[in-house]
C-alpha cells in the first residue's frame, strides 16, 4: 500500500517543477514510511510514497518498463489479489518479469492489454500509467472505491494523487469550497457523495471508473458497475456458494511478505473472518492469529443500549479468542486521548470527517502497526446484505432520502441564515438522493417491496459504504497500516447484489443467508449476535471536553466556523437535555457529545487548512 500524486501537462518543461511534485509527494509520508520516489519526464510527472508489503527489495516506484524504444510508467497504491495468475498467463504470453511484486503484474498487464486490463483485476487499487506509445495518462480504480483517488483538471494541467493534501501543494490548486462543498460538509455528511471532492476544483474518481487524458483531453468512464439479474440459486445453493467466495476471496488476502493480523469486534462479520484465518493458517503450518479489538475506558460502567447499538462488545472478544486460540491484543483508550484525536484524524482525512469514530480508529490503528503492517477487517458485510436497522424499519424505508440523513431539517438549522439561503442544502439533499436513485439498475419484474430493498442496498453500497471504506483507509494509512477488506472483494459483492431479499433474510433474521453460510464456523451465540457497530465511547467525560472546546469556539470572534452557523442555535442545542445524551437523536447517527465533536472538526479543518469560501 502507498501514496501516490502527480501531474500531466503538455506544455511546458516539467522538469523546472520538480520541487513541486516531491512536496506534493512529502505530504503522504504516513501513508508510505518505507520508501520515496519521483519521476518526471515530459510531460508526465509521477510521485509515490511506498508501503513495503510484497516483495520490499524490488518493488520501488514509480517503476520504468522499457519495450525498445516505448516507455511505460507507473505509480500504484494497492494490491492485485491475483497477481500469481495474472502472472503465470502473461509469462505463456512472452512477457518477463524481474520482480515478484504485483506492480510489475499490474504494469505488464497493462502492456498487453491497455485500458482493458482493469477487467481482470481482483483487488483493491488506484494507479496511473503513463503510455509513450498511445501518448496518452491511464488512470483508474478499484470496483468498490476502496482505495481514494483525487484529481483536478485546472488550465489543461492534470493533477492527482491519493489524498487531497497532495493536490493542494500544487499551485494551480486553491483551498477554497463553495456552496457545494459546504453543502457536502453540513447536510450530507458522513456519506459524501460519489465523485466528489469537497473542494472547488476537485473531484474524486468514482469507485469502478477509469480516465484517459491526452492531448485530446480528458475522459472518465465507467468500467465496471453492479448488474441486475435473476437469482436463481436455491437457499442452500447460495449458502455454499457464499462460503465458498469468502474462503477464497479471505485466504487470497492473507498473502503477505510481512505481519498480518484481524480486527476482532466479536460479532459476526469480523469473527467469521478470523476464524477461517485461523483455519487456513493452522492448514498451511503459519502459526497463530493475532487479532486485535478496541474499547474505551469506562464504557462497562456508563455503556446504554439502544437500536443501533444493543449490546457490549467485550464478552464475545473473549469468546472468540478462547474458542479460536488467537493471540490476542486489548487496545483500550481514555477520554483525552480520544479529544486530541479529534485533530488528528482531520488532518487525515483532509476534511471533517466521523468525529470521535475516525479519532479511535486513528488511534487503533497506531497502536495495531506497533505489532502489524497489514490487518484483515469486516468492513461492509452490513451494506452488502442489510444488516442495519434502516433495511428493516418502513418509516426509514419510506422516508424519501437517504436513511442516515433522515433529520435534514435539523442539520439546516446549524447553518447561518446566509449561508442557508446560498447553499439551499435540503434542495441540495434531494437532488443528490435522486441522483442516487435514477442510478439504481434495475430489475424487470420485480415488486415494489423487492424495487425497494434494491434501492436502499444500492444506497448502502454506492454512497454510505465508501464512506466507511475512505475513513478506515485514510486513519490506517495515516500510521502506516494496510487494511484490507475481504467483504469487497467484487465477485461477493456482486453476487449477493442479486440475491432476493427473503433470502438474505432466511431464518427471518438480518444478514440470515450469511449466517446460514457460516454454519459451523462461528459458535452460535456469535453467530446469530445482534449486530453492534464500530464501538464508541459512553463516557460522560467525553461529552464535557467537546461540548467545552465548541464553547470556546463560539466565544473566539476569530474562528472560521462562526459566519457558517448560527451561534444561537449551537447554545441552545448545547443546553437541551438531547446533548447530554449518547443515542443517535441528530440524524440517526450523530449524537450529542458527536455533533459537538464534528463542529470542532469542522473550525479546525477551516483554520489548519485556511479553507477559503466562496
Amino acid at each position: 500500500m502507498c501514496g501516490i500524486t502527480g501531474f500531466i501537462q503538455w506544455s511546458g518543461d516539467l522538469t523546472q517543477d520538480s520541487q513541486i511534485l516531491v512536496k506534493m509527494t512529502e505530504t503522504m509520508s504516513d501513508r508510505g514510511p518505507d520508501a520515496s520516489g519521483t519521476w518526471i519526464s515530459n510531460p508526465c510527472a509521477f510521485g509515490h510514497r511506498r508501503l513495503s508489503v510484497i516483495d520490499p527489495e524490488n518493488g520501488a516506484q514509480p517503476m520504468i518498463v522499457h519495450d525498445d524504444d516505448d516507455v511505460y510508467a507507473i505509480c500504484y497504491n494497492g494490491e492485485l489479489y491475483n497477481a500469481a495468475e495474472l502472472r503465470s498467463e502473461l509469462v505463456k504470453r512472452g512477457h518477463h518479469f524481474r520482480t515478484h511484486c504485483d506492480t510489475e503484474v499490474l504494469l505488464v498487464s497493462y502492456i498487453e492489454w491497455g485500458p482493458a486490463c482493469v477487467d481482470r483485476f481482483n483487488g483493491i487499487f488506484a494507479f496511473a500509467i503513463w503510455d509513450s506509445v498511445r501518448e496518452q495518462v491511464f488512470i483508474a480504480r478499484d470496483r468498490l472505491g476502496v482505495k481514494p483517488l483525487f484529481y483536478a483538471y485546472i488550465d489543461g494541467t492534470l493533477i492527482f494523487g491519493s489524498e487531497p493534501k497532495a493536490l493542494l501543494q500544487h499551485p494551480k490548486m486553491e483551498p477554497v469550497v463553495g456552496p457545494e462543498g459546504l453543502a457536502e460538509v453540513f447536510i450530507i455528511g458522513p456519506a459524501r457523495t460519489p465523485g466528489q471532492g469537497v473542494y472547488k476544483d476537485m473531484k474524486e474518481l468514482r469507485a469502478g471508473h477509469a480516465m484517459i487524458f491526452s492531448r485530446d483531453g480528458l475522459r472518465s468512464y465507467a468500467y465496471w458497475r453492479l448488474d441486475s439479474h435473476i437469482h436463481e440459486d436455491s437457499v442452500e445453493e447460495t449458502a455454499a456458494k457464499l462460503r465458498e467466495l469468502l474462503q477464497d476471496t479471505l485466504e487470497r488476502q492473507l498473502v503477505s511478505d510481512v505481519p498480518v493480523c484481524t480486527l476482532l469486534s466479536g460479532g459476526l462479520d469480523s469473527s467469521a473472518l478470523t476464524a477461517l484465518a485461523v483455519q487456513y493458517y493452522n492448514r498451511t503450518n503459519q502459526g497463530q492469529v493475532h487479532t486485535y479489538s478496541v474499547d474505551y475506558v469506562g464504557n462497562e460502567k456508563h455503556f446504554k443500549s439502544h437500536a443501533f447499538q444493543p449490546g457490549a462488545d467485550a464478552p464475545f472478544i473473549q469468546r472468540m479468542v478462547e474458542e479460536l486460540g488467537t493471540q490476542h491484543h486489548y487496545i483500550e483508550f481514555d477520554t483525552p486521548e480520544l479529544v486530541e484525536s479529534l485533530n488528528a484524524s482531520t488532518l487525515t482525512r483532509d476534511l471533517p470527517g466521523m468525529a470521535d469514530v475516525d479519532g479511535s480508529l486513528y488511534l487503533f490503528c497506531r497502536e495495531i502497526k506497533k505489532g502489524a503492517t497489514v490487518a484483515v477487517s469486516g468492513e461492509a458485510a452490513d451494506e452488502i446484505f442489510g444488516g442495519y436497522p434502516w433495511f428493516h424499519r418502513e418509516e426509514m424505508l419510506n422516508s424519501g432520502t437517504f436513511p442516515w440523513s433522515v433529520a435534514p431539517d435539523m442539520r439546516a438549522s446549524l447553518l447561518s441564515p446566509e449561508i442557508r439561503e446560498w447553499i439551499r442544502p435540503l434542495d441540495y439533499l434531494g437532488d443528490r438522493y435522486a441522483d442516487a436513485v435514477r442510478e439504481v439498475p434495475k430489475l424487470r419484474g420485480e415488486t415494489g417491496q423487492q424495487a425497494k430493498m434494491r434501492v436502499m442496498s444500492y444506497l448502502n453500497i454506492t454512497r454510505f459504504m465508501p464512506t466507511l471504506l475512505d475513513r478506515k483507509d485514510r486513519m490506517s494509512m495515516g500510521v502506516g497500516l494496510e487494511v484490507r477488506v475481504p467483504y469487497c472483494d467484487h465477485r461477493l459483492v456482486q453476487y449477493v447484489w442479486n440475491i432476493p431479499w427473503e433470502i438474505k433474510m432466511t431464518g427471518g433474521r438480518e444478514k440470515g443467508i450469511l449466517r446460514k453460510a457460516l454454519e459451523g464456523v462461528l459458535p452460535d451465540d456469535v453467530l446469530y449476535r445482534k449486530k453492534s457497530p464500530y464501538p464508541k465511547t459512553h463516557n460522560p467525560d467525553f461529552l464535557a471536553a467537546v461540548k467545552q472546546q465548541m464553547l470556546d469556539i463560539l466565544d473566539d470572534p476569530s474562528a472560521p466556523i462562526l459566519p457558517l452557523i448560527d451561534k444561537n442555535k449551537i447554545l441552545e442545542i448545547a443546553a437541551s437535555p438531547e446533548a447530554s445524551s449518547n443515542l443517535p437523536w441528530f440524524g440517526q447517527l450523530m449524537s450529542g457529545p458527536q455533533l459537538f465533536a464534528y463542529l470542532a472538526q469542522v473550525n479546525n479543518w477551516l483554520k489548519t487548512y485556511n479553507v477559503a469560501i466562496r
